[in-house]
Protein backbone atom coordinates (compact mmCIF):
# COMPACT_ATOMS: atom_id res chain seq x y z
CA UNK A 1 0.00 0.00 0.00
CA UNK A 2 1.39 3.62 -0.40
CA UNK A 3 -0.40 6.55 0.62
CA UNK A 4 -0.09 9.91 -1.02
CA UNK A 5 -1.75 13.37 -0.64
CA UNK A 6 -2.92 15.62 -3.49
CA UNK A 7 -3.34 18.90 -2.65
CA UNK A 8 -4.46 20.13 -6.25
CA UNK A 9 -6.09 18.55 -9.39
CA UNK A 10 -3.16 19.50 -11.45
CA UNK A 11 -1.00 17.14 -8.74
CA UNK A 12 -3.83 14.55 -8.84
CA UNK A 13 -3.28 14.74 -12.74
CA UNK A 14 0.31 14.52 -12.72
CA UNK A 15 -0.17 10.79 -10.15
CA UNK A 16 -2.36 9.64 -12.97
CA UNK A 17 0.45 10.78 -15.55
CA UNK A 18 3.32 9.06 -13.91
CA UNK A 19 1.64 5.44 -13.81
CA UNK A 20 0.36 6.07 -17.60
CA UNK A 21 3.98 6.10 -18.41
CA UNK A 22 5.02 3.27 -16.18
CA UNK A 23 2.42 1.55 -18.18
CA UNK A 24 3.74 2.01 -21.66
CA UNK A 25 6.68 0.75 -20.17
CA UNK A 26 5.43 -2.32 -18.92
CA UNK A 27 5.39 -5.63 -21.01
CA UNK A 28 2.24 -7.71 -21.97
CA UNK A 29 0.79 -10.41 -19.60
CA UNK A 30 -1.80 -12.90 -20.31
CA UNK A 31 -4.64 -10.57 -20.17
CA UNK A 32 -5.78 -6.60 -20.50
CA UNK A 33 -3.67 -4.38 -17.39
CA UNK A 34 -6.90 -3.32 -14.98
CA UNK A 35 -6.96 -0.49 -12.66
CA UNK A 36 -9.59 -0.13 -10.06
CA UNK A 37 -10.76 3.20 -8.70
CA UNK A 38 -13.24 3.42 -5.94
CA UNK A 39 -13.82 6.94 -4.68
CA UNK A 40 -16.93 9.20 -3.90
CA UNK A 41 -18.37 11.63 -6.48
CA UNK A 42 -16.13 14.62 -6.38
CA UNK A 43 -12.89 12.81 -5.02
CA UNK A 44 -10.67 13.34 -8.37
CA UNK A 45 -11.06 9.46 -9.94
CA UNK A 46 -11.69 10.98 -13.41
CA UNK A 47 -9.23 14.31 -13.04
CA UNK A 48 -6.44 11.02 -12.09
CA UNK A 49 -7.50 9.30 -15.13
CA UNK A 50 -7.10 12.42 -17.52
CA UNK A 51 -3.73 12.51 -16.39
CA UNK A 52 -3.19 8.55 -16.62
CA UNK A 53 -4.49 9.09 -20.69
CA UNK A 54 -2.10 11.84 -21.31
CA UNK A 55 1.19 9.71 -19.71
CA UNK A 56 -0.53 6.89 -22.57
CA UNK A 57 0.20 9.87 -25.16
CA UNK A 58 -3.57 9.97 -25.77
CA UNK A 59 -4.67 13.54 -26.81
CA UNK A 60 -8.41 13.09 -27.31
CA UNK A 61 -10.20 14.76 -24.41
CA UNK A 62 -10.86 12.31 -21.36
CA UNK A 63 -14.52 12.57 -19.84
CA UNK A 64 -16.45 10.63 -17.62
CA UNK A 65 -18.09 7.78 -19.47
CA UNK A 66 -20.94 7.76 -16.65
CA UNK A 67 -23.96 7.52 -19.84
CA UNK A 68 -22.11 5.32 -22.33
CA UNK A 69 -20.52 3.34 -19.63
CA UNK A 70 -17.20 2.95 -21.37
CA UNK A 71 -14.81 4.31 -23.97
CA UNK A 72 -11.70 2.77 -25.88
CA UNK A 73 -9.02 5.04 -26.85
CA UNK A 74 -5.91 4.19 -29.04
CA UNK A 75 -2.06 4.13 -27.65
CA UNK A 76 -0.41 5.18 -30.96
CA UNK A 77 3.09 4.36 -28.95
CA UNK A 78 6.24 2.91 -31.15
CA UNK A 79 7.55 -0.30 -29.22
CA UNK A 80 5.17 -0.29 -27.14
CA UNK A 81 3.10 -3.70 -26.38
CA UNK A 82 -0.44 -1.84 -25.62
CA UNK A 83 -2.92 -0.69 -28.40
CA UNK A 84 -6.02 0.23 -26.51
CA UNK A 85 -6.71 2.11 -23.08
CA UNK A 86 -11.05 1.66 -21.97
CA UNK A 87 -12.27 3.83 -19.75
CA UNK A 88 -15.10 1.98 -18.05
CA UNK A 89 -17.64 4.04 -15.73
CA UNK A 90 -19.67 1.34 -13.47
CA UNK A 91 -21.54 4.21 -11.64
CA UNK A 92 -24.86 3.50 -13.21
CA UNK A 93 -24.62 -0.45 -13.31
CA UNK A 94 -26.73 -2.84 -10.97
CA UNK A 95 -23.96 -6.08 -12.01
CA UNK A 96 -20.92 -6.87 -13.86
CA UNK A 97 -23.46 -9.35 -16.09
CA UNK A 98 -23.76 -5.41 -17.77
CA UNK A 99 -20.92 -4.97 -18.97
CA UNK A 100 -20.83 -8.85 -19.83
CA UNK A 101 -23.44 -7.76 -22.49
CA UNK A 102 -21.18 -4.75 -23.94
CA UNK A 103 -18.47 -7.12 -24.52
CA UNK A 104 -16.02 -6.85 -21.20
CA UNK A 105 -14.78 -9.96 -21.30
CA UNK A 106 -13.07 -9.76 -24.66
CA UNK A 107 -11.85 -6.51 -23.71
CA UNK A 108 -10.00 -8.00 -20.38
CA UNK A 109 -8.77 -11.32 -22.17
CA UNK A 110 -6.82 -8.83 -24.57
CA UNK A 111 -3.18 -8.45 -23.63
CA UNK A 112 -3.06 -5.40 -25.64
CA UNK A 113 -5.41 -3.20 -23.27
CA UNK A 114 -5.24 -0.94 -20.89
CA UNK A 115 -8.46 -0.76 -18.69
CA UNK A 116 -9.27 1.45 -15.82
CA UNK A 117 -12.25 1.16 -13.82
CA UNK A 118 -14.25 3.88 -11.87
CA UNK A 119 -16.34 2.52 -9.26
CA UNK A 120 -14.72 -0.88 -9.69
CA UNK A 121 -15.69 -2.00 -6.06
CA UNK A 122 -19.52 -2.85 -7.79
CA UNK A 123 -17.72 -5.68 -10.35
CA UNK A 124 -15.07 -5.90 -8.62
CA UNK A 125 -15.54 -10.06 -7.99
CA UNK A 126 -15.11 -10.58 -11.96
CA UNK A 127 -11.91 -8.52 -12.35
CA UNK A 128 -9.67 -10.76 -10.52
CA UNK A 129 -6.11 -9.07 -9.92
CA UNK A 130 -5.95 -5.49 -10.65
CA UNK A 131 -4.01 -2.32 -9.54
CA UNK A 132 -6.11 -0.90 -7.22
CA UNK A 133 -6.92 2.92 -6.21
CA UNK A 134 -8.71 4.44 -3.43
CA UNK A 135 -9.44 8.12 -3.94
CA UNK A 136 -10.87 10.20 0.28
CA UNK A 137 -11.81 13.73 -0.52
CA UNK A 138 -9.91 15.73 2.67
CA UNK A 139 -11.18 19.49 1.68
CA UNK A 140 -11.58 21.12 -1.50
CA UNK A 141 -8.53 20.25 -2.88
CA UNK A 142 -7.29 17.95 -0.85
CA UNK A 143 -7.30 14.31 -1.48
CA UNK A 144 -5.64 11.03 -0.26
CA UNK A 145 -4.89 8.79 -2.90
CA UNK A 146 -4.08 5.17 -1.97
CA UNK A 147 -2.39 2.23 -4.36
CA UNK A 148 -2.47 -1.29 -4.07
CA UNK A 149 -0.59 -2.88 -6.15
CA UNK A 150 -1.83 -5.95 -8.66
CA UNK A 151 -2.23 -9.11 -6.46
CA UNK A 152 -0.85 -7.94 -3.08
CA UNK A 153 -2.97 -8.25 -0.07
CA UNK A 154 -4.49 -4.90 1.36
CA UNK A 155 -3.18 -3.46 3.54
CA UNK A 156 0.21 -4.91 3.62
CA UNK A 157 2.37 -4.35 0.58
CA UNK A 158 4.49 -0.89 -0.49
CA UNK A 159 5.73 -2.17 -3.71
CA UNK A 160 4.58 1.01 -5.76
CA UNK A 161 7.70 2.93 -6.97
CA UNK A 162 6.06 5.72 -9.50
CA UNK A 163 4.19 7.66 -7.50
CA UNK A 164 6.52 9.81 -5.58
CA UNK A 165 8.46 10.84 -8.42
Amino acid sequence: MKKNISFSAKQTQRMGELLGQELLMSKKEKQAIIIGLEGNLGDGKTTFIQGMAKGLKIKDNILSPTFVIFKEFNINVKNCDFKHFYHIDCYRLDSYKDLLELGLEDVINNPENIIVIEWANKIKDCLGDMIEIKFNWLDKNKREIIFWEKGCDKPDNENLNYINK
